[in-house]
């Protein structure tokens, strides 16, 4: 059992190998021209498939939408019954079928060309390798499919071979699919300049979505920032920082920052002037040059520099040293980074 399935990794490795070489090669520039194509879309990209085709049809759309390009599945079946109004004028439409034959997809054609949709189509069809059609003719003389003929532009997914035992179920074919569609999403992000911020933007509840989340989307504000004047008594700084639990005070000049009194500041202090503490200032006590960090930071940047410092709190200030917030590591716990 071992041995099949090392074949069918083998042969789907294979699959994916020869359409490297397509795209480095025969389809590179066919390839260029459907990522045109979907980077000067004005609308959304719709994706289609039936089947099989259809499960990696959905992928697509996926990894389209998470990489900064608004897209969508259309089930073809559903599309006849109703669902067409998904499609319209400024869109895209990608088609797959393994074949360029399925009747379900075929259909849809009609619609997609009265809408002057541009079509994109992915089949093992090898009359339709690396093929860029216009209106007046088809630019091969093989003979292609009626999908790949109707395209705008159609990308070759075409396999020596199924893995499947029998060379019937999909396997090297979708896995060649899913392979360009990744592709496609992956080359239009590069072209379209998208981000780490950017995917965070879309992914705000996965993992590197929240390490990526900013600083001011985390931080303590108003009322939770714990804050003294540089003429506060100790009494009442020590009752201000254990009132707001963030084992730290600022201190400010009006919205100024000033600087910082921490609960080791406290310690430290008590240790060295005993009771006499209480009788200084928060302007006395405090630590003046306090580490701070942009509310436009990534929550990364911030766990970055409280490790590095060893310290449990950063305070956030804007450009002009105007206290803004506080970030706690307890605030960065729950991004999951730790």
């Amino acid at each position: 059992m071992n041995n099949i399935g090392e074949n069918v990794v083998r042969i789907e490795a294979e699959a994916l190998r020869t359409l490297a070489d397509r795209l480095a090669g025969p389809m590179a520039e066919t390839f260029d021209r459907a990522v045109a194509l979907l980077y000067e879309c004005k609308g959304r990209v719709v994706v289609t498939g039936m089947g099989k085709s259809g499960l990696i049809a959905r992928k697509i759309a996926a990894t389209l939408s998470s990489t900064g390009t608004p897209s969508l599945f259309m089930h073809p079946v559903e599309a006849l019954h109703g669902d067409l109004g998904m499609i319209v004028r400024g869109d895209v439409a990608i088609a797959l079928s393994a074949s360029g034959e399925t009747e379900e997809i075929l259909q849809l054609v009609a619609t997609i060309k009265r809408l002057q949709v541009p079509l994109i189509a992915l089949t093992c069809d090898e009359g339709g390798a690396g093929m860029q059609h216009n209106q007046s003719k088809i630019l091969k003389q093989t003979k292609l499919s009626t999908l790949a003929a109707a395209a705008d532009v159609t990308l070759d997914c075409s396999i020596a071979q199924e893995a499947c035992n029998l060379g019937l179920a999909p396997t090297a074919s979708t896995t060649a699919m899913l392979a360009l569609g990744d592709a496609l999403a992956v080359a239009l992000s590069h072209k379209r300049g998208f981000k780490e911020e950017d995917f965070a933007n879309l992914h705000p509840g996965g993992k590197l979505g929240k390490r990526l989340a900013r600083v001011e989307s985390l931080m303590h504000t108003g009322a939770e920032v714990p804050r003294v004047s540089p003429q506060t008594r100790m009494p009442d700084v020590i009752y201000e920082m254990s009132r707001k639990k963030l084992g730290v005070t600022t201190v400010v000049e009006g919205a100024k920052l000033l600087g910082v009194i921490s609960d080791g500041d406290l310690r430290r202090l008590l240790e060295k002037r005993g009771k006499d503490a209480l009788d200084l200032t928060a302007g006395e006590c405090m630590t003046t040059a306090p580490k701070t960090i942009s509310g436009e930071e990534f929550a990364a940047t911030a766990l970055a520099i409280m490790e590095e410092k060893k310290i449990t709190s950063l305070v956030v200030v804007d450009g002009n040293q105007n206290l803004l917030g506080i970030v706690h590591l307890h605030d960065l716990w729950e991004t999951e980074m730790l």
